[in-house]
């Protein structure tokens, strides 16, 4: 049996020290396997923070609902508005998503109502052609397990992905 994974030599930055050189920001779409979501009071500010001053691009943006940045890949954030009258305790402040398939969506949410009540909401289907389950756990940190869904080419969401280049037109 082999023991030695070789999950450095995977990562965008295998090579340590003063000669490691920062791969290329990636602009391509997948599947993101995990990823943060940062509530924000003011959406402009922190994409201009996260831009000029932690090196990340603005990959999409759905005005009003989300800013998708990137810098290498595997390192997403995105950033949401807060609503207007949010008290800070009823904005978590940790949020992180993982991906995972439709059919395990049910079960996740019934597992953890079961364990905390009152700790899950959804499924819901979102305008980036998702079924989340959102989890508040003990610790306050938002956990939403997130699931690509079918849907129809012709709707709004599908038409606002290919207007933006994210959906490839025969995607279903």
């Amino acid at each position: 049996m082999n023991d030695y994974f070789p999950a450095f030599e995977m990562g965008p930055v295998s090579e340590r020290g003063m000669r490691a050189v920062a791969p290329e920001i990636f602009r391509g779409i997948y599947a993101m396997p995990a990823f943060v979501t940062i509530p924000t009071a003011d959406l402009e500010a922190s994409v201009d923070f996260w831009v000029r001053g932690l090196g990340f691009v603005e990959l999409f943006r759905n005005p009003g609902n989300v800013v998708h940045l990137r810098r290498w890949i595997f390192q997403d954030v995105l950033l949401v508005p807060t609503a207007p009258d949010a008290a800070p305790a009823d904005v978590p402040a940790m949020a992180v998503s993982f991906s995972s398939v439709l059919s395990e969506l049910d079960h996740l949410a019934e597992s953890c109502a079961a364990l905390l009540p009152g700790s899950v909401s959804g499924p819901r289907d979102t305008p980036w052609l998702t079924r989340d389950v959102e989890v508040i756990t003990p610790e306050r940190t938002r956990v939403v397990c997130t699931a690509p869904r079918e849907f129809d080419q012709d709707s709004p969401e599908a038409q606002s992905l290919l207007a933006a280049g994210i959906l490839a037109p025969d995607a279903e």
